[in-house]
Order: C-alpha cells, then sequence, then structure tokens
C-alpha cells in the first residue's frame, strides 16, 4: 500500500479504477444507461466538479497558506516555493480553470440553458437559469483573471520571464491583488452554483 501512495502516478490510476468500477457497478444496477444527453449532462458535470475542485483548491492553497506565510519563509528558502512548488501550482491552476469553465459550457449547453444563463435570463425570467448565469460569469471573469493577469505577471515574478527588480515587485503585487480578486468572487460564484442545483 506505502508503495501505492508513495507514486501520485499510481494513486490518480487506482483512483480511477475506482471510479471506473464503481460506474460499472452502478451501470449494471440499473440494468444500464442510455447514452443519451442524460448521459453526457452527467459526465460533464463530473468533470466540471472535479476540475473545479483543483481550481477553487489551489486558488485558496494561495490565498489561504502560500501568500500569507511567505513572510515568515526565511530568504535562502523562497527560491524552493518560486522555483519549483509555484510554477508547478500554477500550471494545474491555470489549466483547471480552462477545463472547469469549458466543461460548465459543454453542460450547460447539453442542459439547454446555455443562452438563456449567458443573457441572465432577463428575456425568459427564469430564476434558475439567473443564478447559474450569475456563477457563471463570475468564474468566466475569475478565468480570465488567472490567464490574462495572474499568470502573465507570476512568470514575471518568478523569473519565469526576465525583467528589472522593480516591474519583478509590480507583478507580484498585481498577480497576488488579483488573485485576491477571485478569492472575493469564488465563494459568491460557488453559491449561485450551488443555489442554481438546489434551491429551484
Amino acid at each position: 500500500m506505502s508503495n501505492l501512495l508513495s507514486s501520485l502516478s499510481k494513486t490518480i490510476h487506482v483512483s480511477a479504477i475506482i471510479a471506473i468500477l464503481l460506474f460499472l457497478g452502478m451501470f449494471f444496477q440499473n440494468d444500464g444507461f442510455a447514452f443519451d444527453r442524460i448521459f453526457w449532462s452527467w459526465l460533464a458535470r463530473y468533470i466540471h466538479v472535479i476540475v473545479g475542485i483543483m481550481w477553487i483548491g489551489l486558488l485558496w492553497y494561495f490565498n489561504f497558506v502560500q501568500i500569507p506565510n511567505m513572510a515568515k519563509i526565511p530568504d535562502e528558502q523562497k527560491p524552493a516555493i518560486g522555483k519549483v512548488i509555484a510554477p508547478a501550482a500554477l500550471f494545474y491552476f491555470r489549466w483547471a480553470a480552462a477545463f472547469t469553465v469549458l466543461s460548465g459550457l459543454i453542460l450547460a449547453a447539453l442542459n439547454g440553458y446555455l443562452h438563456d444563463a449567458m443573457t441572465l435570463s432577463i428575456g425568459s425570467g427564469i430564476p434558475k437559469h439567473s443564478a447559474i448565469g450569475i456563477g457563471m460569469w463570475l468564474g468566466i471573469v475569475m478565468a480570465f483573471n488567472v490567464w490574462f493577469v495572474i499568470w502573465p505577471n507570476q512568470k514575471r515574478a518568478l523569473g519565469i520571464v526576465e525583467c528589472d527588480a522593480e516591474l519583478k515587485a509590480k507583478s507580484a503585487k498585481t498577480a497576488m491583488l488579483f488573485s485576491r480578486t477571485n478569492t472575493l468572487l469564488s465563494v459568491p460564484m460557488l453559491l449561485t452554483m450551488v443555489a442554481a442545483q438546489n434551491l429551484y
């Protein structure tokens, strides 16, 4: 067991195998599923939840753990964060953001409310679509911040892209402020998404 859990790759593969076995068990217990819109909608939602957990989990890691504790780390140890941990975390962070938005848009299209949600249901007045639409727009703004503000500034702050010390410091502050903005938006975004699924 230790050999399995010592390897992230093996752990993820076994986790996927368990998930597939559970799915097959549910499939046969239910005498099968029709591979129709409901099935593909479920699959899109499952992917959306997985990548969304990765994205928001890393956002909260940066804001609740890494950023507040950087000042406590001795200067000689900071390169371990800046050169190793942060770039790896930012890789999963930005791609999880992209796949969260993509899977969410696919899910909305499969369920037939994409256009109505994106227009906040102003024309049709369906509260559920207004709620999910607000969450979708907040998620899109947050993903935009990740790809077009946080990541470019983090590349300069971490030295992935060369720049002078003044721009490096300015970029680090900008990345932090937009990451904090995303943290601010994350709780309302999650509220509207969960509300749309459970209150209407």
